[in-house]
């Protein structure tokens, strides 16, 4: 057996030109549907796209092992600097026909995309063509589910150890599976994706949007991404009360862990209702939801010519919680609608995250709950000192090393949010915004609400990378991202 070298770069430069090919292959699906659209870009993305698939081939022709084991260092690798790949490559459509002359600017809008974030510096999205904003829905499908997770799912013939990319790219809390085989199990995961986005696409389309809205906001609903066809996002369809009530239940799946979606479809609903994190998840949304009502209703009460009614006032008051919690980041009003008091609210929900092994980004419901029943125990162990109180979710005794996992979690968020504040300070931000900003990019929310609203358009280029740096920490969940600057991981064990 040959010695273990700290890191195979064999297995990390074909695992990166195999997503250079699954980013050829969804960007020869948009230059298709730019020639069929009489799109005078139409060569650009096509040159783009045949030029991924090239270097890609190149790649696999070169690295072409099969006998070879994947370890946690080339886990941690592969997912950040794929990530970071597929958003460079990713500019092509952007860059070739000219919605973005700036790398910078095309950049930052492929990075929102492939984290979910959906902060956009569009400033008039209708005006651009069709297929970029295809191409803009498909960055954040992707990117909801996870490319990674995509590749292991479509391409077990690689021979790379799934496991540690799985765990890197989406790491959660429990080790619960559909199959025994980590492939099997992303497979599972998307085909229960692929499915949402369908028959999302196929309502949408019968409640009255047109089949190109249909499909880039089933894209972006079921991503919790939130990237809009439309300027004023889902606000334009106020009109249309059947087309929010679709994309908000489509947000709620997107938002709910997929295994339990797994389970919901087998007609095993008692053990989806049995979990702890779902049931959080409901007394999260409808507890928020009633809230915010409720000072929308008093507002309205207070006010002589009331500018919509109780029915109307509801559906919104439902949308924006759901919306916020599973860091989609909808609009169904303008930000001038909401109180100061619910922009505040707001901005805080935009800490929760919606479930483990959902599409949602921020801290994820499952951590919070863990951290609260951690704090209650810690008030009878100080009456009980001896006593062994272990924290327990769905009825199992949680280990303390996952207690200390999530406890390290929360204070490397809180510092990052820190630092992330102060860094946007010093680039010339004012505190407000930098706070928003922060919220936005590393929950992976894209917008902050009411006073607390953010405009990326106007940051300088500086402020903009720092903005995608975040994102990605944010997608990644930290660690992932942040471990690669310790001195420990690049040294033999």
């Amino acid at each position: 057996m040959g010695k273990r070298v700290l890191i195979n770069w064999n297995v990390v430069a074909r695992f990166m030109s195999i997503l250079l090919v699954v980013n050829g292959v969804f960007m020869l699906a948009v230059s298709v549907f730019s020639w069929f659209n009489s799109e005078e870009f139409f060569y650009g993305i096509l040159i783009s796209s045949i030029s991924l698939l090239l270097l890609g081939s190149i790649g696999l022709y070169f690295f072409k092992q099969y006998e070879i084991e994947s370890y946690r260092r080339e886990g941690y690798i592969i997912v950040t600097f794929g990530w970071i790949l597929m958003a460079l490559t990713g500019t092509l459509p952007y860059i070739t026909s000219g919605v973005f002359p700036v790398f910078t600017d095309a950049f930052f809008e492929t990075m929102s995309g492939y984290t979910t974030v959906g902060a956009s510096i569009i400033p008039d999205v209708e005006q651009v063509p069709q297929a970029v904003l295809l191409w803009r829905s498909i960055t954040q499908w992707i990117g909801g589910m996870g490319m990674i997770v995509l590749a292991i799912a479509i391409l077990p013939m690689l021979g790379v150890g799934g496991m540690q990319l799985f765990a890197a790219e989406a790491p959660v809390f429990g080790e619960e599976k559909l199959h025994p085989r980590i492939t099997d199990t992303a497979k599972g995961l998307w085909l229960i994706y692929i499915g949402f986005t369908v028959i999302e696409t196929i309502l949408l389309k019968l409640a009255g949007m047109t089949l190109f809205d249909a499909v880039n906001h089933a894209f972006t609903t079921v991503s919790t991404g939130g990237f809009s066809t439309k300027n004023d996002s889902i606000a334009y369809y106020n009109d249309m009360p059947l087309v929010q009530l679709i994309v908000m239940v489509f947000m709620f799946l997107g938002g709910m862990n997929f295994i339990l979606s797994y389970y919901a479809l087998k007609g095993k609903f008692r053990k989806v209702f049995a979990d702890d994190e779902f049931k959080m998840y409901l007394t999260v949304l409808f507890g928020f939801s009633i809230i915010v009502l409720v000072f929308m209703v008093a507002h309205l009460m207070t006010m002589e010519d009331r500018i919509m009614g109780y029915v109307e006032i509801t559906r919104h008051a439902f949308f924006q919680t759901v919306s916020i919690i599973t860091t989609t980041g909808f609009v169904s009003a303008p930000h001038e609608t909401w109180t100061t008091f619910i922009s505040i609210l707001f901005f805080a929900l935009m800490f929760l995250g919606g479930s483990a092994q959902s599409t949602s980004g921020g801290i994820k419901l499952v951590r919070h709950l863990i951290l609260i029943k951690n704090g209650i125990l810690e008030f009878r162990r100080a009456f009980h000192s001896r006593a062994v109180l272990p924290v327990r979710y769905n009825k199992k005794a949680v280990d303390d090393n996952i207690v200390s996992k999530i406890l390290a979690f929360f204070t490397l968020f809180t510092l990052t949010f820190v630092v992330g504040v102060l860094v946007f300070t010093a680039l010339g931000i004012q505190p407000k915004d930098a706070i928003a900003s922060v919220a936005s990019t590393l929950g992976n929310v894209g917008g902050a609400y009411g006073e607390l609203n953010n405009d990326f358009i106007e940051y300088s280029v500086t402020a903009k990378w720092w903005a995608t740096f975040l994102m990605l920490l944010g997608r990644l969940e930290l660690f992932t991202v942040l471990i690669l600057f310790t001195p420990y991981f690049w040294k033999k064990i």
